[in-house]
Order: structure tokens, then C-alpha cells, then sequence
């Protein structure tokens, strides 16, 4: 039996999930932002999580990193920078094929260095400019670069939140080799598939035309360089971390750390911070404070603890570790599920294999459903930002196909070493 502190938080997580899904209520057109914060309002209403415990949730760490990239992203748009550095990455691109194999990569690749999260903050307004620019149909592109950051980000300790909480285990003595090792041949076979599936569905919408490129003007040149300025601080910051794991200093240099020092360029020195500021995405900021609440909620009543401990199988199988990651991480999102399963999984004598089976499956649940990975809201909540959107069953109809196809990737390689 089941008790209503343990019922409450999971039914409204239900709810939330159907209204992400139908995001209608009669006249009423609901955001996907506006849904978690009903979550997470509803949990605190009803007194399953306190006020006090609530604010606690919020990882502030995670805040942080998503607003100083969303500084940096909005200044690299309102310079100009970005469709400069949408011309330069895509020129190579001679018809519809090539640029969608060009996304795919070369965000995907974007993804395993920058983070998931920070690609999808830049990339979402550059695949929104080469919809309008190619004249195709953007929900096919914005698939596609979620698609891209997804898989991507799998074969790198810090392409993801879940992946770096598994780089750190000690018996992942060197993260970035074991990573390539076990991860980098699947990932660019499902990057493949990935661009195989997304041309078998959109068949009669992708017909394989030239494509013309051409250079638009900076817009503002003081912002333009302040943005790039940024974007080298990132690139250096993200390599000095790199280099701290190779060389096994010691010091502690987290993401956030990274993301400030970036984005302080543009806050301190640029004279349209102010402007900046106001076009930062503070929606998503809000949906990400709420499924913390929400997903402690959730985490407090044990159920999915206790689901995993009294299913009778075998934790460190391959196929169940890929099946159950993807799953879960549905309905706890995919960091919370690693941080349950992986002291699992130290506790029954883990492998680095296994373990990268873990990171593989957590990390393309993401493609199963809009909500299995947070890359997905922030593209869908900028897009919608500029008029377009992706239902949740349009990319289920996509993403479901997809992530058995990319788990049937990472099994047969598992399986096969």
C-alpha cells in the first residue's frame, strides 16, 4: 500500500506530464513553463515539500550556468555574431542533405565539449535562422538539433550533467578515455541514424534542393567583439578543465565557473547589458527552478527507490541498465535516476562498462520525449519565444522510433566488446 504522501507528488507529476503533452485546457493555450510552475506550486500547496526545503531543491549551480549562457547566446543574436558563425560553420553545406548532416555533427560534437544545455541555447536561434533562410520547415531542424546535442553529448564526461556525475567515480580513472573508448563509435553511428530516421519521416518535406548561402552585416560591433570574447573565454575555460583532469590537479573548476567568467565580457563592459537582461530567457529559468522543486517532491516519496529495489533483475545487465535509464528518466529526469542507480550499481561491482551503458541510456532517454532531457525544453521554450514550436507528440512520433534505434546502437557495441 501506498501512502498519500507518496500518491500526491506522483499524481501531480502525471498531470504535468498530460498538460506538457496536450498543452491545452479548453481556449487556454498553456506553456511549458507555466505547467512545471503549477507542479511545483501544487506540491508546496499541499504540503508534500516545505517552503523551506523547496528553495533548497533549486540547484543554484545549474541557474547560474543556464543564465550566463543565455547571456552570452542573446548577445551573440542581438550583435549579429551568430548568423556570422551560422555562415561560416554551414557555408560548406551545397544542398539540404549536407546541412543536415552538418548540424547533426557538428553540434552534436558542439554538445560533447560545450554541454548539452549550452548548445541548445546557441544553436536553437542558428537552426531557426537557416529554417527561414533555406525555407524549411524549422520544426524539422529544431528536431534535429535536439536530436544532435542528445547523442552527442553521450560520448564526453562533460557533454551532460548525468556524464560528469559518472566521470567522477574512482574507478573511472581516466574519464575522457574511458568515454571515447566505450562511446565514441556508437555515438557516430546513431548521429548516422539519427540523419537516416529524420529523412525517412520528413521525406516529402526534405526534398534534397540546393541551398544558397550568404554573409549578413554585424549589427553592432562593440557587442560583437564583447561576444567574442566570450565565446574564446569559453573554449579556453572548458579546455584549462580538460587539462585539470589530465593532469589530475585537484581544483575543483565547475561549469558554473566556466559559464560566469564568460558571460562577465558582456555583463560588465557591454553598454546594452540592460537590453540584454530583459531578453534573457527567464521562462525557462522558471521551469528549471520548478522541476527541481517538483523532482524533489517526487524523489522524497521513495517510490521509484523502491520500485528499482524490489524489481527482481539483474542491475548490471546491459539490455536492463539501457532500458530502465531510459524509462525512468522520463519520470525522475535523467540526473536524479543516475544518482539512484549508480551507488546501485557501485554496490553490486560496477564496470567502467556498465557504467557507460548507464551514461549511454540516461543520456539518449532524452530523445524518447520532450521531457527526458532539459536540452529539449530550452530549444522548445526559445523557439516558442519566436513563434515556433514542437508538440510533445510530434516529437514522440520521431523520438520513440529513435531511441530504440539508438539503443539497439549501444547495445550491439556493448554486447560486442
Amino acid at each position: 500500500m501506498y501512502s498519500n504522501d507518496m500518491i500526491v507528488p506522483i499524481a501531480i507529476q502525471a498531470i504535468v506530464f498530460v498538460l506538457i503533452a496536450i498543452r491545452q485546457i479548453g481556449n487556454i493555450r498553456l506553456q511549458i513553463w507555466q505547467i512545471m510552475l503549477f507542479g511545483a506550486i501544487a506540491v508546496v500547496i499541499t504540503g508534500q515539500i516545505s517552503p523551506y526545503d523547496a528553495l533548497k531543491a533549486i540547484n543554484v549551480d545549474v541557474m547560474i550556468f543556464l543564465f550566463s549562457m543565455f547571456v552570452i547566446g542573446v548577445a551573440l543574436e542581438e550583435s549579429g555574431s551568430l548568423s556570422c558563425l551560422s555562415y561560416k560553420i554551414f557555408k560548406k553545406a551545397k544542398n539540404t542533405d549536407q546541412l543536415l548532416l552538418l548540424i547533426l555533427f557538428g553540434m552534436g560534437f558542439g554538445s560533447a565539449i560545450l554541454m548539452n544545455d549550452t548548445l541548445a541555447i546557441i544553436g536553437t536561434p542558428i537552426v531557426l535562422f537557416l529554417a527561414k533562410k533555406h525555407e524549411i520547415n524549422p520544426k524539422i531542424l529544431l528536431i534535429t538539433l535536439a536530436f544532435a546535442i542528445t547523442i552527442g553529448s553521450a560520448m564526453s564526461p562533460i557533454g551532460n550533467p548525468q556524464n560528469l556525475l559518472i566521470a567522477t567515480q574512482k574507478n573511472i580513472k581516466n574519464p575522457f578515455v574511458t568515454f571515447f573508448q566505450f562511446l565514441f563509435l556508437p555515438t557516430m553511428i546513431n548521429l548516422l541514424v539519427a540523419f537516416l530516421l529524420i529523412k525517412f519521416f520528413y521525406k516529402k518535406e526534405l526534398r534534397n534542393h540546393l541551398v544558397n548561402h550568404f554573409q549578413e552585416p554585424i549589427k553592432d560591433q562593440k557587442l560583437a567583439i564583447l561576444s567574442k570574447i566570450s565565446l574564446v573565454l569559453l573554449l579556453m575555460t572548458i579546455f584549462i578543465k580538460i587539462m585539470f583532469v589530465f593532469l589530475h590537479i585537484p581544483l575543483d573548476f565547475k561549469l558554473v565557473y566556466i559559464a560566469v567568467i564568460s558571460a562577465l565580457p558582456i555583463l560588465i563592459f557591454s553598454r546594452e547589458r540592460i537590453a540584454i537582461l530583459k531578453k534573457v530567457d527567464w521562462y525557462t529559468l522558471v521551469f528549471f527552478a520548478a522541476m527541481f522543486v517538483l523532482m524533489k517532491s517526487i524523489w522524497n516519496t521513495g517510490f521509484f527507490q523502491s520500485v528499482i529495489n524490489t524489481l527482481n533483475i539483474h542491475i548490471l545487465s546491459i539490455p536492463m541498465v539501457l532500458v530502465l535509464s531510459i524509462l525512468l528518466s522520463q519520470l525522475i529526469s535523467n540526473v536524479p535516476l543516475v544518482a539512484l542507480y549508480l551507488p546501485m550499481m557501485l554496490h553490486a561491482g560496477a564496470s567502467p562498462k556498465e557504467m557507460m551503458a548507464l551514461a549511454a541510456g540516461s543520456t539518449i532517454a532524452g530523445n524518447l520525449l520532450i521531457l527526458g532531457a532539459a536540452s529539449n525544453v530550452i530549444i522548445i521554450q526559445n523557439a516558442e519565444r519566436k513563434g515556433q514550436t514542437i508538440t510533445y507528440l510530434e516529437f514522440a512520433k520521431i523520438g520513440i522510433p529513435m531511441t530504440i534505434a539508438n539503443s539497439l546502437v549501444y547495445w550491439l557495441f556493448f554486447v560486442s566488446i
